[in-house]
C-alpha cells in the first residue's frame, strides 16, 4: 500500500465519520422523532431495563458498516469501500462511548478531565432529554454542540434514569 492510497483512505474514513454526524442528526430528528418514535420513545422514558427498543437503531446502523467491510475484504478487495465501512464503524464506536457510556451511564465511567466542548455536548444531550415527547425537542446531533449549550458548571447526572 503506497502513501497516496493510505492518505486517500484516511481522508475517506475521516470524511465518512463527519458525514455520519449529518446522517445521525437527520435520522434522529426526522425518523426517530418521527415515524419510528415507537422504538425511540423507550429511550426518552425512565426505566431500569438493561436494553430498550431504541437499541435496535444500533443494529440497523451497523448493517452498512458490516456489509461494506465484508464486501470490500471478502467478496472483492476495495480499499475505498473498506474505508467507508471503517468510517461508519468509527462513528458508531464514538457514539457508543459518548452516548451510552459518558452521557447515559450504561457503563459507569466518565473521563476525570473534560473539555468545555465535551461538557457542552453532554449538556446539549441533557437538554434533548428534558422532553419526553417526540415534539419540541432540540439538539439532535452528537458531534455538533452549538455555543448556546455552554455551561459554566455542568452538573453531571449520576444514574442512567436521571439522563432519560
Amino acid at each position: 500500500m503506497d502513501w497516496l492510497l493510505l492518505l486517500v483512505c484516511s481522508l475517506i474514513v475521516i470524511g465518512t465519520f463527519l458525514f455520519w454526524e449529518f446522517v445521525a442528526w437527520f435520522t434522529h430528528k426526522y425518523v426517530m422523532h418521527g415515524v419510528l418514535w415507537t422504538w425511540h420513545q423507550s429511550h426518552h422514558t425512565v426505566h431500569d431495563h438493561a436494553l430498550e427498543k431504541n437499541d435496535w437503531f444500533a443494529v440497523v446502523f451497523s448493517i452498512p458498516s458490516i456489509a461494506l467491510i465484508y464486501y470490500s475484504t471478502i467478496a472483492t478487495y476495495n480499499p475505498y469501500l473498506l474505508s467507508v465501512g471503517v468510517g461508519i464503524f468509527c462513528y458508531g464506536l464514538f457514539y457508543m462511548i459518548f452516548h451510552d457510556v459518558i452521557v447515559h451511564q450504561r457503563i459507569k465511567w466518565r473521563p476525570k478531565s473534560r473539555s468545555n466542548y465535551l461538557n457542552r455536548m453532554i449538556h446539549a444531550h441533557y437538554v434533548h432529554h428534558a422532553k419526553h415527547t417526540k415534539e419540541d425537542c432540540e439538539a439532535f446531533g452528537f458531534l455538533i454542540a452549538p455555543k448556546k449549550y455552554d455551561v459554566k458548571n455542568l452538573q453531571l447526572k449520576k444514574d442512567r434514569q436521571e439522563t432519560q
